[in-house]
């Protein structure tokens, strides 16, 4: 079962030509991932800060198939699945939402992040937590 949030780009998403600038998609998928382990009752504040693991971006990919311009409304679905006991990658689509009908439209987008689960002192990999196994368990 995937998470979905709803999302409105920003005036601040967009470039010159008020169209999302292709940096930018990886803040939306951030916020839909900050917001699935938010669901999921992870305290975002203790997560960041945590002396015990850190857990780094260390892949990101996104492709375009149609422009999303400031006002846009879209649903970001995430995917999370375990890659080994200490890394995990998410799959975003980033879907329009019909102005219309108010309804899922066409794939607008679509992005991977990467994750690894560190010590943040030695910076070697450990194992993932068991509250992130237990995200990548209800979400994945």
């Amino acid at each position: 079962m995937s998470f979905s949030c709803e999302y409105t780009v920003q005036f601040r998403d967009t470039d010159a030509a008020g169209v999302m600038y292709f940096a930018n998609i990886i803040s939306i998928c951030h916020v839909a991932y900050e917001t699935s382990l938010i669901e999921s009752g992870i305290d975002l504040k203790v997560f960041v800060n945590n002396p015990d693991f850190a857990v780094p971006i260390t892949h990101m990919s996104a492709d375009f198939f149609r422009p999303l311009f400031c006002g846009d409304r879209v649903i970001i679905e995430l995917t999370p699945s375990s890659i080994d006991s200490c890394k995990f990658e998410i799959e975003y689509q980033i879907l329009s939402i019909n102005a219309q009908t108010f309804t899922k439209s066409l794939v607008s987008a679509t992005a991977i992040t990467k994750h690894v689960t560190i010590d943040p002192a030695t910076r070697k990999r450990q194992n993932l937590p068991e509250h992130l196994t237990n995200w990548l368990i209800r979400w994945g």
